[in-house]
């Protein structure tokens, strides 16, 4: 199999060696202050004795793991502390395509592209299912799709690229229907904390043994480069994920398990409210501009993207390169999120000069 540099490193490249001052919108780094407790728990591991600067348990540090069951209300022996989000992904999806069940995995479309990607390095083969016009789910859509060579279907929500916060009841249906085709659901809930609606309910509330939950903490403590994640997975899939697991990574960081555990006990619930306010208020912001650029845009449910549609510009490379070069706002190319929107450019909210890029965009697509 060949690999290909992913378009968001080439976009952001570009951007950055571009001859103008570029307002970067592709990334999904939180710029904001990690929680208090986190940089107190570094600054006290510092001081911890030799032991503790050794390999963690690769499954992860009881304490964190604790800390998680009673957040998420399940048995700590489920959870398995992964490098990211992207491994705990990696594993629920690994762990569904193993099993002799089938090859095939349903991925929503727009879907985050590291999914389809995942589902090929494991030598299997992704379909895009259609969703809602406002990137909700289609159950009918689903139920089409499913076969017998289906094995794995997976789910975002708050969703990348949408912002589509998905009805728990549609969930329930979907897992339903992976019960009939004997599939595994693993739903990534990484932006949970950025719920804009208040409607989110995590699958768990199903207790359902087809259901495998990931998320992290990347961006809900804006500690993109921690890498801490975990995935929840039915007690008979715990074993094999743990082993592969290992296999692959032996263990995750034990500082930054540390920092991450003392941050989730210590930090007030305002500390997300905090960001999910500056997000709404940017959202708010950055639409309200676009609306006098003429464009038509999504206003994200959840999380802290927007996708914009620009009359006779569609959201090609070429276009988003264009816009870095005569307007200086990156974006990401719509083709590169599935096929359900690639007329259309994606805009992370995660930077403070989001209003400023609305302005520029708002000149450029009105010839000022």
């Amino acid at each position: 199999m060949e690999y290909e540099e992913p378009k968001f490193f080439h976009v952001m490249k570009y951007g950055i060696e571009a001859d103008r001052d570029v307002i970067d919108m592709v990334s999904g780094n939180p710029d904001w202050e990690p929680p208090t407790a986190l940089r107190e728990a570094l600054s006290a591991y510092a001081e911890l004795p030799p032991a503790e600067f050794q390999y963690p348990p690769s499954e992860g540090i009881r304490d964190l793991r604790e800390a998680i069951a009673v957040r998420r209300g399940v048995d700590v022996d489920r959870i398995v502390l992964t490098n990211g989000t992207g491994e705990a992904n990696y594993l629920g999806m690994a762990r569904a395509l193993e099993r002799d069940a089938g090859s095939e995995a349903l991925l929503m479309d727009p879907v985050y592209p590291y999914y389809p990607g995942k589902t090929e390095l494991l030598d299997s083969e992704p379909t895009l299912v259609p969703t809602e016009r406002d990137g909700g789910l289609d159950v009918d859509a689903v139920r089409e799709a499913a076969s017998e060579g289906t094995a794995l279907i997976v789910l975002n929500t708050p969703n990348n690229p949408t912002g589509a916060v998905y009805d728990i009841g549609k969930v329930r249906e979907v897992v339903e229907i992976a019960g009939e085709v004997d599939a595994l659901v693993v739903v990534d809930e990484v932006y949970d904390r950025f719920d804009h609606t208040g409607r989110f309910e995590s699958a768990l509330s199903l207790g359902s043994d087809r259901v495998v939950v990931t998320s992290g903490f990347s961006k809900s403590m804006a500690i993109t480069g921690f890498r801490v994640g975990y995935a929840i997975l039915p007690d008979e899939h715990v074993g094999p994920a743990k082993t592969r697991h290992m296999l692959v990574n032996v263990a995750g960081s034990r500082p930054a398990q540390y920092a991450v555990a003392h941050a989730l006990e210590a930090t007030e619930p305002a500390y997300y409210a905090e960001a999910r306010e500056r997000l709404s208020d940017r959202i708010d912001a950055f639409t309200g501009a676009l609306d006098a650029a003429g464009a038509e845009y999504a206003r994200p449910d959840g999380g802290f993207y927007v996708l914009a549609r620009f009359d006779g510009f569609p959201g090609t490379l070429e276009n988003v390169k264009r816009l870095i070069d005569e307007a200086g706002v990156a974006g990401m190319p719509g083709d590169t999120f599935g096929t359900a929107r690639d007329d259309w450019i994606r805009f992370a909210m995660v930077t403070p000069r989001s209003l400023e890029a609305a302005e520029r965009l708002v000149d450029y697509f009105s010839g000022a």
